[in-house]
Order: structure tokens, then C-alpha cells, then sequence
């Protein structure tokens, strides 16, 4: 029987050494690498025989040194609070114990859970049992000072068990670590192969160009590989998790036969607002919600019969049968440039270039508001804007457009619910549901342009639009709880995420 050089090795030690044995002493034993004994071990199912067992291994956290070179909060409050005779309010003791009034109010929970102290308004109690511990010391504390000697097994130490307890909110202190500890001896089947004989044969990887040439490759064995086998994961380069769904969104919008177009992030007030009929007035335009650029102080306007067509119809509706906003239009306003408060921009820039049907365009970019930071709001984001002009366009047809999107994203249940904005009507608020956050989420608006938007720039069929947030949907793609973690240089994360999802 034909075996490699460790093998050979292995077989005849298990052979003179009958005895059960841990993968790790037998790798001393023989002066081996363990991972390589303990894969050929693995790899001789039918001559040796292994049994594991799992066991918990326990090592300081990155957050125990504070513990170890100062000892524990709570144990130096109770010592205060016994020099103190008994009480004291919760300055008066973090003086005397020589911990900040922060480290007291994080340590209270400890306190009363352990029954050493109460607090009253805002002093503290020593209790009996807590009078009683002073001078000696707990099982975490135990635990702790164990762990100071290096990594050991949870068996091993007889506090262990209450120690873990009591750190329990205090992450980062006692690291558990499972680990699998593998016995090995010889079967019987392997004792039969060693007393029937083995030898030595060199074992390859592969099938080299001198071998075949030499014909050494009749003298070799080609060492077999179990491809069910965990290996060492590989993190190739590749785009950011974020990146893709931007190019999925382009990708969905050119195979349903649409038109990409872009627009400047510095806008006039003019693209923005007034030439999409929303009245100078309005909350949105105030500085509180916008960002105003002051270099260049004002923007250059497109030709003036534009200017003077959107100008007439938010004055008295023009000609497009509208009474328009009915007041007096201030043509300095339209020149104040802004950071683009969403894509939309783009779109109405698309339109009155070319108001010709049939069209389909859309635009993909950054938009900028001053909205407040939480779990679903940044001050910057992304949207996905389109229009359709057809003749044809229908209320109908924009849902179904917004549907066949979705669903190419991965989304299945969505809802449309009545909404207002300044430019469309009717207007719809789109909604996905989430199963992470069991609740229908609102992903953009929709509607069809009046026309008071439209008619300025010489059009006079229906137009679709839409306005859709793309860090959202990332959101729900990639279950994140925040949309701020698409922006943090979590490298993980960054490496983990699959490529297609």
C-alpha cells in the first residue's frame, strides 16, 4: 500500500501508540504542523478513526485592559461608599473612588445587580452584601485575573461559568471562542494496512511539463482533493455593493428602451423650481431646506422665450389655460444657483430641449437637501428620475413602468398611494414592502406632468415622470439598518457582500 512521507509517518506512531490522542499532541509528538496532521488524519477515514468534541475557549477582550491594570468600577465604588459611612451622593463618591461621575451612572446596573448597593434619588446605599464583598472578589473579577496568564478553556476554570454571567453587558472583556478538539487513533482497518505493509511513494499536485518529459510521472501518486473542504475565502476586487445597484438601476432603464441623460449638480433656481411650475414661495426654496451656492452669486438662463413662458404661466397661467400662482414673479430669484435639490432638473432640462414624442429618459445622480441625519435621511443621496412623452401616456402606464423597475430590482408587493406635489397631477407616493421591517416603505413620488410644466416648452402630450431614491432600496437589498453604513469604510462588510444578489 502506497502512502506519502506523513502518512508513513502517522500510521506507524498510531501503530506503536495505541492510546486515543489529541491531534494537537500527536503534531508535537511527530514535530509536524498540526493543520497538516490533522488533514491527514481527516483524509484516512477508513484507517483512522477520529471523535471530536467541542469546547469553549475563553481570552481578554480588547476592552479588558481598564479591568485588569485598575480593577473593577463597581468594587472601588463600594470601598468609597464604606469610607463614606455607608452613603453618599453620586459626586461625593466618584471623588472618593477616583472615577468620573459617568463611570458611576454605567456602573449603578452592576451594582444592584450584584446587591451591593442602592441608589436613592441621587445617592447611593451600601448594602449588608455589599459590605461583605468588600475585601474580596467575584467571579468576574476571578475570571479576569485567570485570563491574564493567556487564552484558556472554559472547562478549565471553575468560575468560568458564573464569571461569564456576570459580564454579561460588558462586551469585549471575555472573548468565547468554540473551538473543536479532535481525538485520533488507529482503526482496525488501519492497523491491517500497517501490518500488511506500507510504503513510501511521493505524492504532486499536479502534472509538470519535466515529468512528462522525464517520465517521473509513473513514479508518483497524484494526491487526491476533497473539493467539499473549507479553504481560505477569496476577496477579488471589485465594485462597491452601492456602485452596483446605481449600474443595475442604468441597466434596467436602457433595456426598457430609455434614454440616459445628465445635468450639472450646481443647478439655476430656474431648472430646479420655476420651470417645474413650483411657486417661488414655497417651504422647499427657503435655506433651511436648500443648499444656496454664493461663487458664482447667479447662473446663466437658457433663452429667453423659455424664461418668459415659465415666467407668464406661474403669473397668470400663460397660455396654457391655467390661472398659475397669481403673484407678482421675481426674475431675479431664477438666477440664484443651487446645489440640485433632486433630478428631476434633468429631466425638465431633457424636455424642453426635445419636447417631441415618443421619448423615454432618465438620469442617475446625487441630489443635496438639508435634511436631518437618521436611519433613512442623509443630506445627500441618490435618485433615478425619468419621463415618458407619448401621446399614448397613461396614468396606468407610469405604474406599470414603476412596477416592471422594481420588480427587475428584486421586489415583489408594492403599493401607490395618493400624494401632492408642486408639478404632477395626479401624483402617487411609490411604497415597497420590507420584510426586515415587516412595514411598507416609501421610495420616491410619481405623477404626470401638468401641463403648466410642460406646455412652457412647446409640449402638448402627456408626460410621465417619476423621482426614485436609490439608497433605500440599497437598504433593503443589502438588510442594513442605516443608510449611513453604505457610506462607512466597513472593510467586512465591503469584501463579504456578494457580487449578485
Amino acid at each position: 500500500m502506497h502512502v506519502n512521507e506523513l502518512e508513513y509517518v502517522l500510521l506507524n506512531f498510531l501503530r506503536d501508540n495505541p492510546q486515543e490522542i489529541t491531534v494537537g499532541d500527536l503534531a508535537a509528538q511527530l514535530g509536524k504542523d498540526q493543520s497538516q496532521v490533522s488533514a491527514a488524519c481527516i483524509s484516512r477515514p477508513e484507517w483512522i478513526d477520529v471523535r471530536e468534541e467541542e469546547r469553549l475557549s475563553l481570552r481578554l477582550g480588547k476592552k479588558a485592559q481598564p479591568f485588569v491594570e485598575q480593577g473593577f468600577p463597581e468594587r472601588k465604588i463600594i470601598q468609597a461608599l464604606d469610607q463614606l459611612g455607608g452613603q453618599g451622593d453620586l459626586n461625593a463618591v466618584a471623588e472618593k473612588a477616583g472615577l468620573t461621575s459617568q463611570d458611576v451612572g454605567q456602573s449603578l446596573r452592576f451594582l444592584k445587580s450584584k446587591g451591593w448597593a442602592e441608589q436613592q434619588a441621587k445617592n447611593l446605599i451600601l448594602s449588608a452584601q455589599g459590605k461583605a464583598a468588600i475585601g474580596g472578589s467575584g467571579a468576574d473579577e476571578e475570571l479576569v485575573k485567570a485570563l491574564e496568564k493567556g487564552e484558556q478553556e472554559a472547562s478549565h476554570l471553575p468560575q468560568a461559568s458564573e464569571g461569564l454571567k456576570l459580564l454579561q453587558g460588558r462586551s469585549g472583556v471575555v472573548e468565547e471562542r468554540p473551538r473543536t478538539l479532535r481525538w485520533v487513533k488507529l482503526s482496525e482497518a488501519g492497523k491491517s494496512a500497517v501490518q500488511d505493509g506500507i510504503e513510501v511513494r511521493t505524492q504532486v499536485n499536479q502534472l509538470t511539463h519535466e515529468m512528462m518529459i522525464s517520465g517521473d510521472w509513473k513514479n508518483v501518486d497524484f494526491r487526491p482533493y476533497d473539493v467539499s473542504l473549507g479553504t481560505e475565502a477569496v476577496y477579488p476586487g471589485k465594485e462597491h455593493p452601492f456602485v452596483s445597484i446605481i449600474q443595475q438601476t442604468r441597466k434596467v432603464f436602457l433595456e426598457l428602451g430609455f434614454e440616459e441623460t445628465v445635468s450639472p449638480y450646481v443647478e439655476s433656481s430656474f431648472w430646479d423650481f420655476d420651470a417645474l411650475f413650483q411657486p417661488q414661495d414655497h417651504p422647499a426654496r427657503d435655506m433651511q431646506d436648500t443648499f444656496y451656492i454664493s461663487k458664482p452669486s447667479e447662473c446663466k438662463l437658457p433663452r429667453q422665450q423659455w424664461v418668459d413662458e415659465v415666467g407668464a404661466t406661474h403669473r397668470n397661467g400663460g397660455r396654457t389655460g391655467s390661472l398659475g400662482w397669481r403673484y407678482d414673479w421675481n426674475d431675479q430669484l431664477i438666477k440664484q444657483p443651487v446645489l440640485r435639490t433632486h433630478t428631476t432638473a434633468s429631466s425638465i432640462r431633457a424636455l424642453a430641449e426635445n419636447p417631441n414624442p415618443p421619448r423615454k429618459v432618465f438620469c442617475v445622480g446625487p441630489v443635496f437637501r438639508r435634511e436631518t441625519v437618521d436611519y433613512k435621511h442623509l443630506p445627500v443621496f441618490h435618485q433615478v428620475d425619468g419621463i415618458i412623452i407619448d401621446e399614448k401616456a397613461s396614468f396606468a402606464s407610469l405604474l406599470g413602468t414603476l412596477q416592471a423597475f422594481y420588480r427587475k430590482m428584486g421586489f415583489q408587493k408594492f403599493q401607490f398611494r395618493p400624494a401632492f406635489f408642486p408639478y404632477t397631477e395626479p401624483s402617487v407616493e411609490i411604497f415597497v414592502w420590507s420584510d426586515r421591517k415587516e412595514d411598507w416603505v416609501e421610495m420616491g413620488g410619481a405623477g404626470v406632468f401638468r401641463p403648466e410644466v410642460t406646455e412652457p416648452f412647446g409640449c402638448k402630450v402627456p408626460v410621465l415622470a417619476w423621482g426614485l431614491g436609490l439608497e433605500r432600496l440599497a437598504m433593503f437589498r443589502y438588510e442594513l439598518g442605516s443608510i449611513g453604513e453604505l457610506y462607512r469604510a466597513r472593510l467586512n462588510w465591503l469584501k463579504e457582500t456578494p457580487l449578485c444578489r
